[in-house]
């Protein structure tokens, strides 16, 4: 995993005769310089719902989704723009450090994602910083970054 940058990590999915089993993260993983002080889930009912932009000073967020499938986009320092895509037919794990703008906009009907933070939401001093939902075109070919870009 490279250090301070987002990262996406296939993640195993164990099938047997009784269903499935899918670990979404270990601590032996190292996949942050901190442990997990909370995990959410969050339910779009429809596809189309954009979640964005934000940045942490200092918590590091974990991404999955376990029902549906979600864009997501990260922006940094020096130019750096990414986009992912999450499907439950695919199970990975979205590793975004400190100071990265990120956001997410759900494809599919009833999208669930699970969210792990290394801390805790604290209502009266939120770790974060938003800025406007049009923010980043241009690092992104002046697209949007939450639509399908296939011709």
């Amino acid at each position: 995993m490279e250090k301070h940058k987002p990262v996406l990590i296939d993640l195993t999915r164990h099938i047997d005769d009784r269903g499935s089993l899918v670990e979404l993260a270990r601590k032996s993983w190292g996949l942050m310089p901190h442990e997990i002080s909370q995990v959410y889930t969050v339910h779009d009912r429809a596809a189309g719902v954009r979640r964005c932009w934000h940045k942490h000073e200092y918590l590091w967020d974990l991404f999955t989704i376990v029902h549906g499938s979600a864009i997501f986009a990260m922006v940094g320092e020096g130019g750096y723009a990414k986009r992912f895509v999450l499907s439950d037919e695919k199970p990975q794990l979205l590793v975004v450090p400190p100071t990265f703008y990120h956001g997410w906009c759900s494809l599919e009907d009833d999208t669930l994602l699970v969210s792990m933070a290394s801390h805790e939401y604290n209502k009266s001093e939120p770790d974060e910083e938003r800025v406007s939902p049009d923010s980043f075109m241009e690092l992104f070919d002046n697209r949007d970054p939450f639509t399908i870009w296939a011709k």
